[in-house]
């Protein structure tokens, strides 16, 4: 659902979404109702309906929304770099970063990619990060600065060993972040054929 909002409209749809992230988070998905979110923000439902059709569509906007705010943080990071391995050491690093800033929203990622309703929402955010470090790959590829692989498989991996050690040693064991960015980039260097650089 689109619509043209005023500044007060683009606010109260904020709340709408900041609260559901966090009730989602907290009660989960399924257990969370637009009763809940409304009362939680002390609205009535007609307003959470002015702005969403359903539960379902403010859950898969906070989905695209989040990937798409992952992504800016990468893009923001790499900026001005010309050197693409460079580029995707800065894109893990500023992965992990996000993740471990943003608990609730990667929970709840973690949850979409498991549950049927919210794969295509899932699948094309994922889409468009995979291509991300396709294209840095691919140039690396093409300079020679790492073996011969299929560069969306390897980009596939990285996304992956991202998502999973930030989610072990960061959301269960409170790990550092920086120590556990440092840990994503070495084994995906590791896994490009590089030397890791501890420099």
């Amino acid at each position: 659902m689109s619509r043209q909002l005023t500044q007060r409209g683009e606010e109260r749809k904020a709340q709408l979404v900041a609260y559901a992230i966090e009730a989602f988070a907290r009660d989960g998905y399924h257990s969370t109702s637009v009763a809940d979110i409304v009362d939680g923000v002390g609205v009535g439902k007609g307003v959470f309906y002015w702005y969403f059709s359903s539960k379902e569509e403010l859950f898969v906007e906070i989905l695209r929304t989040s990937q798409r705010d992952m992504r800016r943080r990468q893009q923001r990071e790499i900026h001005g770099i010309e050197d693409p391995l460079e580029r995707i050491d800065l894109g893990i690093r500023a992965a992990v970063h996000w993740l471990a800033e943003n608990n609730d929203l990667r929970r709840l990622i973690e949850f979409a990619r498991n549950e049927a309703t919210f794969a295509t929402a899932i699948q094309k955010g994922q889409k468009v990060l995979v291509e991300d470090a396709r294209s840095h790959l691919e140039e690396a590829l093409a300079q020679g600065r790492i073996p011969a692989r299929d560069p969306e498989a390897l980009a596939l991996a990285m996304l992956a060993v991202a998502n999973q050690l930030t989610h072990v040693y960061i959301a269960e064991r409170g790990e550092d972040p920086d120590m556990v960015a440092d840990l994503v980039a070495d084994f995906c260097r590791g896994g490009l054929g590089l030397a890791l650089d501890h420099s």
